[in-house]
């Protein structure tokens, strides 16, 4: 399928799937999940207007870092329904999130580098844990990974 004309205002649901390279079935679980709308033409034929692609591509890069789809419901509630949002409100939109990407990178990070050493969960089972963590004496400022949890 070709992807649609660069000066089209709507598309159908195939023409989206194909410029979003979401598909089909996709699109649909998103509209039942009110993330995005489409109108319905005499013959009962979704058409989605053009900004959705914005809204698809939105979902997909949320969808890859984690972002829960409630959450991302939540935002696009905010966003005006009629028209297309500005700039700002894309902005405004975005920084939402902010605080919680920069904590998703730095445990990203932990985990990327630090996971090879002791990370204070009470295993001892590496070397170092017997030097950074003896007696498991981490495990009574809390559960879990102490050394990597605690800011």
């Amino acid at each position: 399928m070709r992807p649609p004309a660069w000066d089209q205002t709507e598309f159908t649901v195939g023409q989206l799937s194909a410029r979003s390279g979401v598909s089909v079935s996709a699109l649909h679980f998103y509209e039942r999940q009110q993330l995005i709308e489409s109108r319905r033409t005499a013959g009962n034929q979704r058409r989605y207007k053009r900004e959705t692609l914005r809204r698809v591509a939105l979902i997909q890069i949320a969808q890859r870092v984690g972002i829960p789809l409630s959450e991302l419901r939540e935002c696009f509630e905010s966003l005006p329904d009629n028209r297309t949002p500005t700039r700002r409100e894309w902005a405004r939109l975005s920084s939402r999130w902010r605080h919680k990407l920069d904590q998703r990178i730095h445990y990203l990070q932990q985990l990327r580098d630090e996971f090879t050493d002791c990370v204070g969960c009470g295993c001892l089972s590496i070397d170092r844990c017997l030097l950074a963590n003896p007696n498991d004496k981490l495990g009574a400022t809390g559960f879990g990974p102490r050394r990597l949890l605690s800011p």
